[in-house]
């Protein structure tokens, strides 16, 4: 089945973006052809994407702060007999009551560049410049340090948090090589180990090899070898008491997760954040 999914927003379209891919994980066999409509702020615009829509019907789900353009959306779709979903309005109307507040019908609101738009920047600019074990002179300055043997996912992971705004560094665990003793001195940062099973590393590192048009079988990716680096990191982790976390069936969404809430049990409860 092949299904054209609409997705209308009068900002970027992230938000949609992400209820989408929520969505469409509860489902299997299906082919979808997403059509991206962003920063759609007046009528002149919304009647060209309703045109394109008629012309390529199916789901539309849309987040548009302007009533007047919501109407005109609703009406048109049900006169072409196509269904639409509004991601926040039910969200927003709950708040609504519970806060006894009118709801602000300014479009990208949540893109105001505010102080917390400004610190996300600049973490994400640490994170890049810390990455792959650079800088250890300024760790402490991190929220968050990821230690881990070669593609264990610490580099996407970091990026990830990075844009939730956390400043990330990440360490590299290789036997020949051990960290820079400013690891082990760190006070402020939250170290957390990852871990990933010897056929997990094998195969993405094998992948990695082949991507760069390397030879596939080297010490790289041999069992013994990976076995010693992951008991090596496993050992290092035990003796300092660091957290630990299995990516192997994570995805990188799930490790950030688990860590923001490692984090949030440090600072008091403060959990996983938006």
């Amino acid at each position: 089945m092949t299904l054209h999914l609409h997705l209308l927003s009068d900002s970027t379209g992230e938000t949609l973006e992400m209820v989408a891919k929520a969505g469409l994980a509860r489902f299997e066999g299906v082919e979808t052809i997403k059509h991206f409509w962003p920063m759609v702020r007046s009528e002149g615009h919304l009647d060209r994407v309703l045109v394109e829509i008629a012309a390529r019907p199916g789901l539309v789900i849309y987040t548009l702060a302007e009533t007047k353009l919501q109407r005109k959306l609703e009406t048109r779709c049900e006169v072409l007999g196509i269904p639409l979903v509004s991601a926040l309005d039910p969200v927003v109307h709950a708040l609504s009551r519970m806060l006894g507040q009118t709801a602000d019908t300014r479009p990208g609101r949540q893109h105001v560049l505010d102080a917390a738009y400004f610190e996300r920047v600049e973490a994400i600019q640490y994170t890049i410049a810390h990455d792959d074990g650079i800088g250890a002179e300024d760790w402490e300055e991190a929220d968050i340090v990821l230690v881990g043997v070669s593609r264990s996912s610490k580099t996407p992971t970091s990026i990830y948090l990075a844009n939730r705004g956390y400043r990330v560094a990440n360490v590299p665990l290789v036997i020949e090589s051990p960290p820079p003793p400013a690891l082990y001195r760190l006070q402020h940062p939250m170290i957390v180990g990852l871990i990933a099973s010897p056929n997990r590393l094998i195969q993405v590192r094998r992948n990695r090899l082949l991507s760069l048009n390397q030879v596939p079988e080297t010490a790289y990716v041999d069992q013994e070898r990976v076995n010693s680096e992951l008991a090596f990191a496993r050992r290092m982790f035990s003796d300092h008491e660091w957290p630990v976390i299995d990516v192997t069936r994570r995805s990188i969404e799930e490790t950030a997760a688990a860590i923001i809430n490692l984090v949030g049990e440090r600072r008091g409860g403060e959990g996983f954040v938006s």
